[in-house]
C-alpha cells in the first residue's frame, strides 16, 4: 500500500455511475493511499468504474449486494470485497469496516479500534474521538440527494466529508 497517510471512504454507490466516476477521480487526484468501500456496490459492473483507481482498494459486502459470487469475481482486478465486519491495520492504525450500524456502539467500546468505517443508513455520522466512527453518507444519493464520500487522514486523525 501507498505511504499516504489519506485514506478516501465511500458506501453506498447504489449502481450511480456518476458518482462512483467523480470518486475516483477525487481519490486520484488527492493521491490517497487507499479506498474503504462500505458496502452497497449492487451490481458487479460497478467494478469497471472503479478500475481506474490509482491505489488499493478493499470493501465489505452491504445488504444489498446480493450477486456476491459476481462481485467478488468483477473486483478480483479493483481489490477484495470481504464480509462484514473486516478488520486489518494500516499506516499502525487498527481500522474497521462493517456495513450495517448495529453494533458499532459495542465495536467502539471494545477500545480494540482506532477507525471505524460504517454505511448502510445513507446519512452522514462522523465522531471524532477514540475511535474515529465515520459513515461518510451515500455516494449514489438516491436517499438523501447528496452524494458524499470522507477523506480520512491518518496522521492528524480528522476526517472530510466531501460533496461529489
Amino acid at each position: 500500500m501507498s505511504d499516504s497517510q489519506l485514506v478516501g471512504i465511500i458506501t453506498d454507490t447504489h449502481d450511480n455511475k456518476d458518482s462512483v466516476e467523480k470518486a475516483v477521480k477525487l481519490f486520484n487526484d488527492l493521491e490517497v493511499g487507499l479506498v474503504i468501500h462500505g458496502g452497497d456496490y449492487i451490481a458487479p459492473f460497478n467494478a469497471k468504474w472503479m478500475a481506474d483507481l490509482k491505489m488499493p482498494f478493499l470493501g465489505v459486502f452491504g445488504n444489498n449486494d446480493g450477486e456476491r459470487f459476481g462481485l467478488r469475481a468483477q473486483f478480483e482486478g479493483v481489490g477484495p470485497i470481504h464480509r462484514a465486519p473486516y478488520s486489518f491495520d494500516h499506516m499502525d492504525k487498527r481500522l474497521l469496516v462493517l456495513h450495517e450500524p448495529d453494533e458499532v456502539e459495542a465495536l467502539a467500546a471494545s477500545g480494540k479500534f482506532d477507525v471505524i468505517v460504517y454505511g448502510h443508513t445513507h446519512r452522514i455520522d462522523l465522531r471524532i474521538g477514540d475511535p474515529i466512527i465515520v459513515n461518510p453518507g451515500e455516494a449514489g444519493g438516491w436517499v438523501t440527494g447528496r452524494r458524499t464520500v470522507g477523506i480520512l487522514n491518518l496522521e492528524l486523525m480528522h476526517i472530510d466529508i466531501v460533496d461529489l
